[in-house]
């Protein structure tokens, strides 16, 4: 399964920084019996490594070698490959940049790499034949992708960063088959490749017949792309170790 991680933005919200935005400390980790910072991009490769992806293309800039020395042929079980996506030219535009690695009939996991949400588990709850978007809740839809799905859980519309949003639940990642990723690429070249947001080009799909479903899993989401995201992902990230660590306590206890 494939794991395709844009990283070709700029940052521009959060500059300055000496590194790419990807590769911004959020938390820790445990290496070994050492704690070390942790980069808000191995968020999102962590959550897919539990889903079972074992390879992961990053769509990165031609100024951002960076994340290239760091995370280097391999991580965990996942291989590891780099496109370059010459100027930025959009998010939709970073996706079909690896597509010529991907087969039809392979997955395909996307996530942004300056997000995170949880439960960390929470792309297992994507059927692995189907088009489908893992969905959390926000308190302010209008500045994120917010999706309106109908009672079966079908994906009705994506509303991107749209005022008065008819759905507070905003995806964070999805899955699909390389196939459907190759009919995407499709709509989007016949609609002069101009779609920057995968949303629209997603609306366009559905239009065309195409067919698309949600889990409604998630239970955070964050994006550190902004200063007021970054504080709010350290809260977060803070709020849950301590539940973990009173979790663990009670558990001695017992």
């Amino acid at each position: 399964m494939w794991g395709i991680v844009p990283a070709a933005g700029i940052g521009s919200r959060i500059q300055p920084l000496a590194f790419s935005k990807e590769l911004l400390p959020v938390g820790s980790r445990n290496d070994g019996q050492t704690e070390r910072p942790r980069a808000v991009s191995e968020y999102i490769v962590e959550r897919m490594l539990i889903a079972g992806v074992d390879k992961i293309c990053f769509v990165i800039a031609p100024g951002k070698s960076d994340i290239l020395e760091y995370y280097g042929a391999k991580v965990g079980g996942a291989d590891l490959c780099y496109v370059v996506q010459p100027d930025a030219a959009g998010l939709c535009d970073a996706l079909f940049r690896a597509l010529p690695l991907i087969a039809p009939d392979e997955s395909v996991v996307i996530g942004l790499p300056d997000t995170i949400w949880f439960p960390a588990a929470g792309l297992l709850t994507l059927p692995p034949d189907e088009f489908s978007f893992l969905l959390s809740p926000v308190a302010r839809p209008e500045l994120f992708d917010a999706v309106v799905t109908d009672e079966q859980g079908r994906v009705r519309e994506i509303q991107v960063k749209v005022h008065d949003a008819a759905s507070h639940w905003v995806w964070g990642a999805f899955r699909l088959s390389g196939a459907v990723l190759k009919q995407l690429f499709e709509i989007w070249s016949i609609r002069g490749r101009k779609d920057p947001y995968i949303g629209t080009l997603v609306n366009a799909y559905i239009q065309a017949g195409g067919r698309a479903s949600a889990s409604h899993a998630g239970q955070a989401y964050v994006d550190v792309g902004t200063l007021h995201g970054y504080r709010e992902a350290i809260r977060l990230l803070s709020e849950g170790a301590a539940e973990t660590a009173e979790r663990e306590r009670r558990e001695e206890r017992l």
